[in-house]
Parts: structure tokens; sequence; C-alpha cells
């Protein structure tokens, strides 16, 4: 890497930049340079930047889905830019645009108070507007793609803009194109299609005690009131929400769960697979509560890890390693962790 330490800096880049405090697990980290970019100029010159001087790049929205190292010896960049509209109205829809900086939850509350319900399933999920695509968000029967209309990201290679429609965006189970290659493309803002005839979507569990009429303010209270209750808030006791995905099998592996243990949570996909429940796995291995130094399994719900203070990627790792050997020794199925390890 070529940057001198008595080199000049751009006025937007500063070195060692911390990390500790927008990270939502609560981990020590540094970045070797950093920098905070709210407008199309800023990225285009960071990414010059990095080039030019042989620098990695990773990307940070609100830090809550990631597991970060101690050290990282490249460029770290925040991105705040913000801003919501309504870009236009029809029979069908209404299309709502969030810049890439502004929280996830916020832009729920904003769109229910200007009437426009479609998201209320998605409350509380912690991270920014930008981040919500890449992970194809998803919660109490609703996903991102369910609500999406188009994106606009910044391409790293060519230095240039593209709009991703949803195809473009090739949306999975906690999936997405920009998953698919990590470091490519930056989300500068995203296009929601909510619609102008609304339906409540009830079907998961603890929503389905609300009735048909229920409207989208009180299907948002009740999503809130129960992750409230089931997640350890991170400003609280640092966590990145949910750890594992909830590992998807074939119809053969769940009829076998369900022989031994009849009750075991299984949720039916279009495909014919067999949506499984990670946490109710990790709780009957005897993992909630279990730590590795000051990480631990949540005893609250057995999908999170937490961070009781001072605790580090290694025990994180170990800890990870711990839940994913036992599930399989056990079960014989497969997780797979949700964070990004940076």
């Amino acid at each position: 890497m070529t940057v001198s330490a008595a080199l000049p800096l751009p006025a937007w880049l500063v070195r060692d930049m911390d990390l500790g405090g927008v990270n939502t697990f609560g981990l020590a980290a540094t970045s070797r340079f950093g920098a905070t970019v709210t407008s199309d100029a800023e990225l285009i010159a960071a990414h010059a930047f990095s080039r030019d001087n042989a620098l990695p790049v990773h990307i940070l929205g609100g830090g809550s889905n990631v597991v970060l190292s101690p050290r990282f010896d490249g460029l770290t960049l925040r991105i705040a830019g913000k801003g919501k509209t309504i870009v236009s109205r029809s029979a069908e829809t209404t299309v709502v645009q969030a810049a890439a900086g502004e929280d996830w939850h916020e832009l729920v509350v904003w769109t229910l108070d200007h009437g426009l319900p479609g998201l209320e399933n998605l409350a509380l999920i912690p991270g920014t507007v930008g981040a919500s695509p890449v992970q194809n968000i998803g919660a109490y029967g609703v996903e991102l793609a369910d609500r999406f209309d188009s994106l606009t990201a910044f391409d790293t290679q060519t230095l240039t803009w593209h709009d991703f429609n949803a195809a473009d965006c090739r949306f999975a189970y906690r999936q997405s194109v920009f998953k698919a290659q990590p470091g490519r493309y930056v989300v500068t803002a995203v296009r929601f299609a909510l619609p102008s005839v609304w339906q409540p979507v009830l079907g998961y569990a603890g929503l389905d005690t609300l009735p048909d009429t229920a409207s989208a303010g009180a299907i948002f209270d009740r999503v809130v009131a129960l992750r409230q209750s089931k997640l350890p808030d991170p400003r609280a006791i640092g966590n990145v929400g949910s750890f594992f995905h909830n590992p998807v099998v074939p119809p053969s592996v769940r009829h076998a769960l369900m022989a031994e243990h009849p009750v075991a949570p299984a949720y039916g996909q279009p495909d014919g697979s067999f949506k499984l429940s990670a946490g109710w796995l990790i709780e009957q291995c005897g993992l909630k509560g279990a730590r590795e130094g000051q990480i631990g399994v949540s005893d609250r719900h057995a999908l999170v890890l937490v961070n009781h203070g001072g605790g580090t990627r290694a025990e994180v790792e170990a800890l990870a390693a711990r839940i994913t050997e036992a599930v399989f020794e056990r079960f014989g199925v497969s997780l797979t962790a949700e964070p990004v390890f940076y």
C-alpha cells in the first residue's frame, strides 16, 4: 500500500477511524482510513482514492449486520446520504424513494405517517435502507422483494451508477446480486412500490391472532412488541439480531426431524422445501445462554449472540463454530451465519 503516513489527506478522509461505536455488536475495531459519505461526489472520490492507493474498501451502513476485525488495513466508508420522497402514484402503487443512509425503521414509520401501508411487517429491523436489498430483509411473512420497485447503485469497477429492477437484483431468501458480488456495488437509493389497495399479511405466528380487519398501524404495533419481547436491544447489549439464517431443507430432512420432534417448527416453501427455525434447533442443543468468553447466546432468544462487554471477534467465531457443529451433529442440518465478517 502506497499511502505515506505523512501524506496530507482529503478533508473528508480520516486516519485510524474508530468503528467501535458504529457496529451494533460493540466490538472494538479501527480502520486504517475511513470516511462518512453523504454525496455522490464523495463516493466517487473515495473509490478513486482507494484505487490510486491499492486500498481494499469496506462499506458500512448502520453496522447492524457485521462482525468486524480489530483492525482493517483499508478504507471503510460509512454511507450516510439522507432523503425520503414520494416518486409517483398510480391506481396500483405508490412509489417512494429513500436514500441509502436513512434508518430502515424510521422509513417504515414515515410511510405509515403518510398513509402508505405495506412495510409494517418489517418494522424495527435494525440497519439502513441501503443495506436492506443486500440481505433482502424479511420478517413476519413479508420480504423486501415483495415491496420492491427499483434501486440505484454505484458500480465500483466502472465508477458509474446503474438502476436495478427486481429481476436485476436476483432476490432470494436473504440473498441478492449485491451479496453474491460483495464489494462491487454500493446502493445509494432504493424505491419501494407500496400497494394502493392494501391487504394485511397476518399468516405468520404472532400476527395470526389479529383480526382480518387489522389496520397497518395495529400490525406495526404488534410487530414492534413481538420483536422487543424476543430480541435484545443492541443499545443495551451488543448484538447483530438474528445470527444464523433459518435453514431451508428438503422434505426428507423435515420428515426425519418431525419423526423425532413432532412439534419442531417447519414452514413450507413454494418450491416444496421447508424452512426450519434455527433458534429452535440451537435451543434443543442446550446452548441457550452458552458463552465463549464475553460472547454468549442470548437467554431471551437462542438465535441471537450477545456481547456481554469486551467481547472479541475470535470469541464470536468460536461460539458460532460450536453452535453450528452441535446443530449438525444432532440434526444433520447446516447453519449459515447471517452477518458479514469483515
